[in-house]
């Protein structure tokens, strides 16, 4: 199969059909994501050109030193460590490919070290920023209703904005108060969804959502765009930033600042770790610990405040 595949390639360079081959393979074999072949493909590319400007444009003459040499080129880019260790890991994960694949023998980049993260932690908003940014939509408008049903969404589930965009109404357990959830990996989840959300959500499907509805664009997604297509995840970041900066919202506000905001927000009120591990759908619970690592910070904070003798 590799063999007929190679044969229908246009490209020339053995490296850029290793790619090709490899991103194949992560759509068929791994079933990732379009949005995660496109960063691999955007990583690779980048990568690939830079050994072609060193006439290397097989991968068996890819050697640590120019691996290495790669590295310190995307430092004198100042690229940030983060998207550097991104870059590391779609090349950890080609060179895994082709060792299985026989094409290497010997792992080149087995020596290059990731670079150190400074530990951040996530932007979080206070329970009074979350209903200013839900304040703002114009719930006299069917766009208003469908933007604020989504944020109540975003806040009461903690979902990711992929997952967000890819909700269904069947995904809705009305009765039951539940949100049927496909994760990461075609994972399934049931997150409880509130009251408030759950509200919102039914005002948007009577009022609003059949408004937005296109005959063979908008299957049975939860919430459209004005052109009866699902949302798209630029679409859902751009109302964030457009609700928070009305809110005045001084800090750097994204989608997921919802999801982190929805973790934090139950670890203090007592939540138990586990099950907001659960709800998040956080395979390792240690993902989740970060959150508690915000909730010290906040604890810091109150006691900075209000001890006498700070």
């Amino acid at each position: 199969m590799q063999k007929k595949i190679h044969q229908q390639s246009s490209v020339s360079s053995p490296l850029e059909v290793e790619k090709e081959q490899f991103l194949l393979f992560l759509k068929l074999e791994k079933n990732v994501s379009l949005h995660t072949l496109q960063s691999y493909s955007f990583d690779l590319s980048h990568f690939i050109t830079f050994l072609g400007r060193r006439s290397v444009n097989d991968a068996r003459n890819s050697t640590p030193e120019i691996i290495a040499s790669f590295f310190d080129h995307l430092k004198s880019q100042y690229l940030s460590p983060r998207s550097q260790a991104r870059m590391l890991s779609t090349l950890r994960s080609f060179y895994k490919y082709l060792l299985g694949e026989g094409i290497l023998s010997d792992n080149p980049i087995e020596l290059i070290d990731a670079p150190k993260l400074a530990k951040t932690l996530p932007s979080v908003l206070t329970i009074s920023e979350i209903d200013w940014i839900l304040q703002q939509p114009d719930i006299t408008t069917p766009l208003g209703i469908r933007d604020r049903a989504l944020f109540e969404t975003l806040y009461a589930t903690g979902v990711r904005v992929s997952e967000a965009i890819n909700i269904k109404q069947a995904d809705l357990l009305i009765n039951d108060g539940f949100l049927l959830v496909f994760g990461k990996g075609s994972k399934e989840r049931f997150v409880p969804i509130g009251r408030s959300a759950l509200e919102w959500i039914q005002r948007y499907q009577k009022e609003s959502r059949l408004q937005f509805v296109s005959k063979n664009k908008s299957g049975d997604y939860l919430f459209l765009s004005v052109r009866g297509t699902k949302l798209t995840r630029s679409m859902v970041f751009r109302l964030v930033q457009k609700y928070s900066k009305a809110a005045g919202i001084e800090k750097e506000v994204h989608p997921h600042t919802f999801r982190h905001s929805f973790a934090t927000h139950l670890l203090e009120g007592g939540a138990d770790l586990r099950a907001v591990q659960e709800m998040l759908g956080h395979t390792d619970i240690s993902t989740t610990q970060i959150y508690t690592h915000i909730d010290r910070e906040y604890l810091k904070e109150v006691h900075r405040t209000f001890h006498p003798r700070q």
